[in-house]
């Protein structure tokens, strides 16, 4: 069997090697999916398709923006209602653009989206750990958002009363570190290393004269 410090050193660099090789991939696949579209080249005058990828991208971002300024006016906001209203009177296409629109605008809420980290206890004698949306019910419950691991961006939108969770003296990015990692991340402010052995988790000996002092 492998030792325990080989085993952590290559989980560490999967966790840094795989990611990057995913992102690498994605970009791979959406470049030729660009590079492909077809009658590109007649329409941007150029058969270099790096310049054609490139101008696309621009455009699309160009169009990003701009959309993006226009929800922000009044019109935008009825432009949308509108075509809500629109993609929801079709069967199926409703479901697929209800479905893309909910990701899109989880995948863009970031960690700053999120107030402070939450212990719930969902029934006795188990807690999780949830996160304030800063939004409550009209009778006065508290909305939190209970992601899952390791895959934040889907959860639970939970309705509770005040008093069925407890505040906890953690920040935003340790509480996901660990719901990413299932569980096996580590605080960054964590004084103590922990080994894991045979018999049980143990204290290194140089961290307990630490503390002890």
């Amino acid at each position: 069997m492998l030792p325990s410090s080989w085993k952590r050193d290559i989980a560490s660099g999967l966790i840094i090697v795989v990611p990057l090789l995913v992102v690498a991939y994605v970009i791979a696949v959406v470049y030729r999916a660009l590079a492909s579209i077809p009658y590109l080249d007649t329409v941007l005058k150029t058969e270099d398709p790096v310049l054609q990828v490139g101008i696309v991208l621009v455009l699309f971002a160009l169009l990003v923006i701009s959309v993006g300024y226009l929800m922000r006016t009044t019109l935008g906001d009825l432009l949308e209602t509108a075509l809500d209203k629109l993609m929801n009177q079709v069967p199926g296409l409703r479901v697929v653009y209800n479905a893309s629109k909910m990701a899109v605008e989880t995948a863009l809420s970031g960690p700053e989206e999120l107030q402070t980290p939450v212990k719930l206890e969902v029934w006795d004698g188990m807690r999780m750990t949830a996160f304030k949306t800063g939004k409550t019910t009209p009778d006065g419950r508290d909305v939190l958002f209970l992601p899952t691991a390791p895959n934040i961006t889907t959860g639970y939108v939970v309705e509770v009363q005040a008093d069925r969770y407890v505040e906890v003296d953690e920040s935003v990015e340790d509480a996901l570190t660990r719901i990413l990692s299932a569980g096996f991340g580590e605080s960054r402010e964590s004084g103590i290393a922990i080994d894991v052995t045979e018999g049980g988790p143990m204290v290194r000996e140089e961290d307990r004269e630490t503390t002890d002092d």
